[in-house]
């Protein structure tokens, strides 16, 4: 893949899950940590509630990153609220990132914590499938932020610029009735049917059927972003370094790129080679530095 010397700006550094390698994923000290770090946005996934609540968690399930177990799908609000989901990492969060009992959020507390860092900022929403409510996530999503004041045709509420990406096309091509093509992300990734099996827990068969699912997907979001149907690219680092003519055929095309998840010196300077307009890492301030 060829690099270019010619392109001087920096990319835009969005925090993923927030600076989530110094503080649990998607709470408020790893958002608060963000900001101050000074990334130019931050990154969440999204599910629904029992009772339709949108809140920030990246597994469909509660087991990895919480004292709960169990589908986040079939809890309340309110349920959730009682769990603790910052001592797995096992960071001291300082008193001005909040209690323990704040660090969980929805999406709303998420755009406060934004808004109060009073300068412009991204925002990339990433909703999560399979999701056992289907495309009413997206619908749930869009009710919140037009609830918040979102305008559908800058994508933005007050100083956050709002940004969807997922997997999914049938999520991406649900979000384009409703959202400009280019603040929407088609991400894309490798599919390995190995590790989905080891990832899942899955025996050979239903593991190379779910696979051959999630390749269809990917095939399908190439064929989106080939055919311009969004405005933004989402391919993972080792996508970029394994598909070089598909990346350099993007790019040139007109696509804007956002990477994940690039943490490390060579992979920040490659994208950087390479004119990647947005690197999403989990280390904003090690990541700007070398910028």
């Amino acid at each position: 893949m060829t690099i270019d010397e010619s392109r001087p700006v920096r990319p835009l550094v969005y925090a993923h899950r927030g600076s989530s390698a110094a503080f649990a994923e998607h709470t408020r000290a790893a958002y608060l940590r963000a900001i101050a770090e000074g990334a130019d946005g931050v990154e969440c996934d999204v599910h629904l509630t029992k009772d339709q609540h949108v809140v920030l968690l990246h597994d469909a399930n509660l087991d990895r990153t919480s004292d709960g177990t169990g589908p986040v799908a079939e809890r309340t609000l309110d349920e959730l609220r009682l769990l603790d989901f910052s001592s797995w990492k096992g960071a001291r969060i300082p008193t001005e990132y909040g209690a323990r009992s704040e660090q969980f959020l929805t999406l709303p507390e998420l755009l406060d914590i934004l808004r109060a860092a009073a300068r412009p900022i991204g925002l990339a929403i990433e909703l999560k499938h399979p999701s056992p409510y289907q495309l009413k996530l997206e619908d749930r999503v869009l009710d919140v932020l037009r609830a918040e004041g979102w305008d559908s045709r800058s994508s933005a509420v007050d100083n956050v610029s709002v940004s969807f990406m997922s997997f999914s096309p049938d999520s991406v091509r649900h979000l384009r009735k409703s959202v400009p093509g280019d603040y929407i992300c088609q991400l894309v990734d490798d599919i390995n049917v190995e590790e989905i099996r080891e990832e899942l827990g899955l025996g050979p068969f239903t593991g190379g059927a779910v696979a051959n699912v999630m390749k269809a997907a990917q095939l399908e979001g190439e064929r989106i972003l080939d055919e311009g149907e969004v405005g933004m690219a989402g391919p993972g680092i080792d996508y970029v370094r394994q598909h070089a003519r598909a990346v350099q055929r993007w790019l040139e095309s007109g696509r804007r790129f956002r990477v994940w998840t690039v943490d490390s010196e060579n992979d920040v300077a490659l994208c950087q080679g390479l004119g990647i307009h947005e690197i999403t890492t989990n280390r904003p301030a090690q990541v700007l530095a070398q910028l």
